[in-house]
Formats: C-alpha cells, sequence, structure tokens
C-alpha cells in the first residue's frame, strides 16, 4: 500500500547548535537585517509547510525571540548538547499525525530558498518515493524531505540518524540539484564575512 502524500508536509527546523567554531550563535547572525534563523522559518512558511517547527536548544530564549512574530511552533531539545541527531529526533516527534511527510533544515544555511523547499514537497506528492534528497555538486545536504514511513527509523537510528536513513533509502531516494553556491559553510567567522553576515542586534 503506497503512503498517503496529499497530508500536510511539515518543517522541521533545526536550530539548536552551539556554533562552537564561530565563537558566537551564528543563528543571530543576520543576513539583510534578518537573523538567519527567523529567515529559515519564515521561508518556510513561504513554501507552504505547515506546521513549521523550529527545535531550539543553545541560546533558547534569544534565538526564540528572533521568532517573534512569526507563526512557529518553538520547542525546545533539552539533549541538544548530545549532537544533530537528537535535535532532529526531537523535531521528528512533535510532527502531528495528519503529517504526510517533513522537510528538515537548517537553520544556518542562508541560501536556500522558499521555492527549493516548495519542489521537495511537489517531488514528494509526484511521485512514490519515501526520500527526497538535495544535492549540490557531488554534496548531499540540506534540506531532505522524509516520509513519514521513516519517522521510526529516524527515532530507533541513534547517532548520525539522518545520515544512516539517507544511506539506507538512498536506493528508493529521489534527487533534486541546486547550484553549488547555495551550500554555505558557515563556521569560521571568515565564512561569515564571506557571505555579508553582520553581528547580532543588541539585546535591549
Amino acid at each position: 500500500m503506497l503512503p498517503d502524500r496529499t497530508g500536510r508536509v511539515a518543517g522541521v527546523v533545526l536550530a539548536a547548535g552551539q556554533s562552537a567554531r564561530l565563537g558566537t550563535n551564528k543563528l543571530l547572525l543576520r543576513l539583510d537585517s534578518e537573523p538567519l534563523v527567523r529567515r529559515a522559518a519564515r521561508l518556510a512558511l513561504e513554501a507552504g509547510l505547515s506546521p513549521v517547527i523550529v527545535v531550539l536548544g543553545h541560546e533558547a530564549e534569544q534565538v526564540a525571540a528572533a521568532l517573534d512574530g512569526l507563526p512557529v511552533v518553538r520547542v525546545v531539545n533539552p539533549d541538544f548538547r548530545a549532537g544533530m541527531h537528537r535535535t532532529l529526533q526531537h523535531g521528528i516527534e512533535q510532527v502531528p499525525g495528519e503529517c504526510a511527510a517533513a522537510v528538515v533544515l537548517l537553520a544556518d544555511m542562508p541560501f536556500v530558498s522558499a521555492a527549493m523547499l516548495a519542489e521537495l514537497v511537489a517531488r514528494f506528492r509526484s511521485g512514490t518515493e519515501p526520500l527526497v534528497l538535495s544535492l549540490y555538486g557531488e554534496v548531499q545536504a540540506p534540506p531532505t524531505l522524509y516520509a513519514r514511513s521513516l519517522f521510526p527509523e529516524i527515532a530507533a537510528a541513534g547517532e548520525a540518524c539522518g545520515r544512516r536513513i539517507v544511506l539506507a533509502h538512498r536506493g528508493e531516494a529521489a534527487e533534486l540539484r541546486w547550484p553549488e553556491a547555495a551550500l554555505a559553510d558557515i563556521d569560521r567567522p571568515e565564512d561569515a564575512a564571506r557571505i555579508g553576515l553582520r553581528p547580532a542586534e543588541p539585546q535591549g
């Protein structure tokens, strides 16, 4: 029996990391005066993902404040220090039962567009694959769409669960290719400067 593909597709924005190598919280850095975490959530909403779940962890209150006014679900992963796999699992756990799938995206990929997210959903709805992957040249990276049938595997996979699911189902995955320039890596101060990110606004 083929899975239902007509239900809502949720967005799960992973926004719990500690930005240890950067030395400041990258999710609060601004591109065009907009914090990266807000940009990611806004674009997920514009793509029609519903609900949009933002999983917080490090400096949760400050990151949550950057989302004020957006109709998103903010949840805190208490185990965020254990690694991104726990943030992914916590986010997937929050996806409502009527959702057919979830698109997982990273809050620190500023060049992922609403059109890209919407195309992932369109590809899912038009096909039979349980997984829709993004490729940048030869690099596979988020956003990634997981059908609901994969949620139990994500919950059970443990460390590197997202990567494990991709490897296990690569042969039955759909793939969408995006420009390599859309894959931005923001780990060091020079990365942020190259992209044109600016410091977070002071908390008042």
